[in-house]
């Protein structure tokens, strides 16, 4: 009697196992839950690309700067270089300042020819 109860009773745990481990991979292997899934492995692999790229941009930039203080030091530049002043050009005509007179002899009338 107690051998075919121990037998039943691990029967009906396998089967239970079983049937829960099933569930479980059905409700894995859904529309939505794949999409969830989907997305959140999308998320990790954005946030390391990202991490990686900014860990890129500061070590390019670290180097860069590295690299332009050796130049200097083998140039001889100690202090950054005074930019010009930007040229001005007239947006208008000024007649009354002699730099901006026009002294062309062409007409710019369209209609002369016709």
């Amino acid at each position: 009697m107690f051998r075919r109860t121990f037998w039943f009773t691990t029967g009906v745990a396998a089967g239970v196992w079983a049937t829960t481990k099933v569930n479980r991979k059905l409700k894995q292997l859904t529309p939505e839950s794949l999409a969830a899934t989907a997305a959140n492995k999308a998320l990790e692999t954005g946030a390391r690309l990202k991490d990686r790229a900014v860990g890129f941009a500061l070590d390019v930039r670290d180097n860069m700067a590295q690299r332009e203080a050796e130049l200097q030091d083998a140039l001889g530049i100690d202090e950054d270089p005074e930019l010009p002043a930007p040229r001005r050009f007239p947006a208008i005509e000024n007649s009354t300042h002699p730099r901006y007179v026009q002294t062309t002899t062409y007409s710019y009338d369209r209609n002369e020819d016709h």
